[in-house]
């Protein structure tokens, strides 16, 4: 059940505040009540109440000198002032002084609840605001990068060399290489760390709906759009916008996002304002955006504009120098969370040596989870990693005895979900994709499931 706003009045008039805490008490807020100075501000700070309405003459004190008091001892609290006949001038001095808003004496309930309602809702904004600040500036993952191989170590010279500069990057990787952890060490590791990264995961909306969180809309621009919203190019405002999947992109988003990158301007959906945004721009993607471009699906301008400088996540088959190091690493990461303590055995090393990873660092991390999980006794054994040794052999090209990508991709989606029992949604967040994403490339290979 939700708690019920807490709300003080502060009035001297004994029959004011009767009536005014049972209507308040109707309209379903938790009230609360004072009659001299010294009483409400015991109450502010015992009780901490969301708003208070404050009369601007109480006994022995002046209302401003309480205001003052209460921002003071309550700053989340927002505080309505009750005026009186000729006392606006001095209500307006409140609002200067910190008040949140005024209303006269005889107060219209209506009027009233309208202002108590807009400072909750201010107050709920405030703390989704600080919320989302705290959470789109992720902290420095370096720790989290773990390898020694002359790809790895490479790529993380780039990362360092790229860091600093606000240039555009584009990040290309396979599904579960860790391209989204690159763009955030590329954040973390730059002038703009404090500011806030926001990931955009452009396969999962419609294109409709990508416009509009990306460049946000004007009330009454389509159906439903019933209150302005800010763009995530707003909200990444001095910080880092990524990309992710920039191939799914339609050419008509193409051109707003390469008017964006060209002048750093762009209006609402159904505005006309230009608004300007100080935004480093960082994509990824697993598809090969020069091959769209030849096909005439990718705009070639916005590609050559994305690639300022190009970062390239090495597969793990590519790393297997690195795989027994990230292995190890998260055997030590789910033995702290579960509170258990395994090692990982000889047999199974070689198992995982033998894999092809297809689903790269995300797919050695789940497997390693489910080994801990099925694992009761000290040492993790091949048959404890039950998505790998049971995972058929992929069909191979007869020429060179490897299986190609698209093998590779339909082979681990299938695995997905047989691992699932072919619940999508379950099978895309396995997989670190799109719902949407995977329904395409359930069509594109054909599978059943």
């Amino acid at each position: 059940m939700t708690a019920r706003p807490s709300i003080l009045i502060v009035d001297d008039d004994a029959a004011f505040r009767s009536v005014m805490s049972a209507e308040l008490d109707r309209m379903d807020f938790d009230v609360s009540t004072a009659g001299t100075a010294d009483e409400a501000m015991h109450k502010v700070t015992e009780a901490e109440p969301a708003v208070v309405l404050l009369d601007l003459r109480l006994p022995g004190a002046s209302g401003l000198d309480v205001l003052q008091s209460i921002r003071a001892k309550a700053p989340a609290a927002d505080v309505i002032m009750l005026t009186g006949h000729g006392t606006i001038d001095t209500a307006i001095q409140a609002v200067r002084l910190g008040a949140f808003d005024y209303v006269s004496k005889p107060c219209p309930l209506d009027d009233l609840e309208v202002r108590i309602r807009r400072a909750l809702e201010r107050q709920s904004l405030k703390r989704r605001a600080n919320l989302l600040e705290r959470g789109l500036t992720p902290p420095d993952l370096g720790a989290e990068f773990i390898g020694r191989s002359r790809e790895f170590v490479q790529l993380m010279s780039l990362v360092d060399r790229a860091a600093p500069s606000d240039s555009t990057v584009l990040i290309l990787g396979e599904t579960g290489s860790g391209k989204e952890m690159v763009a955030k060490l590329l954040h973390a590791r730059s002038a703009r760390r404090k500011k806030p990264f926001v990931t955009v995961e452009c396969a999962a909306l419609q294109e409709s709906l990508l416009q509009s969180e990306l460049f946000g809309h004007e009330r009454g621009a389509f159906t439903g759009a019933d209150r302005a919203k800010p763009g995530l190019f707003e909200v990444a405002h001095g910080g880092t916008l990524f990309l992710d999947e920039i191939g799914e992109v339609s050419l008509a988003t193409q051109v707003k996002l390469l008017r964006v990158l060209d002048t750093s301007t762009f209006r609402h959906v159904g505005g006309t304002q230009e608004i300007h945004v100080d935004v480093r721009v960082v994509a990824a993607t697993n598809r090969d955006l020069a091959g769209m471009v030849r096909q005439g699906l990718f705009r070639e301008d916005l590609f050559y504009r994305l690639r300022t400088l190009t970062l390239r996540v090495p597969p793990l088959r590519e790393r297997d120098v690195d795989i027994d190091l990230l292995a190890d690493h998260f055997v030590a990461l789910f033995n702290q969370r579960f509170g258990v303590k395994r090692c990982l055995g000889h047999q199974a090393r070689l198992l995982l040596h033998r894999h092809s990873w297809p689903g790269n660092v995300r797919e050695l991390l789940h497997a390693i989870e489910a080994a801990i999980v099925v694992c009761d006794g000290p040492e993790i054994l091949p048959e404890h990693l039950t998505t790998i040794a049971r995972a058929p052999t992929a069909p191979t090209d007869t020429a060179a005895g490897v299986p190609t990508l698209r093998q590779t991709e339909r082979e681990q989606i299938a695995r997905a979900l047989t691992a699932t029992s072919g619940r999508r949604a379950a099978a895309a967040r396995m997989l670190g994709i799109s719902e949407r994403n995977l329904y395409r490339k359930i069509r594109v290979h054909k599978i059943d499931g």
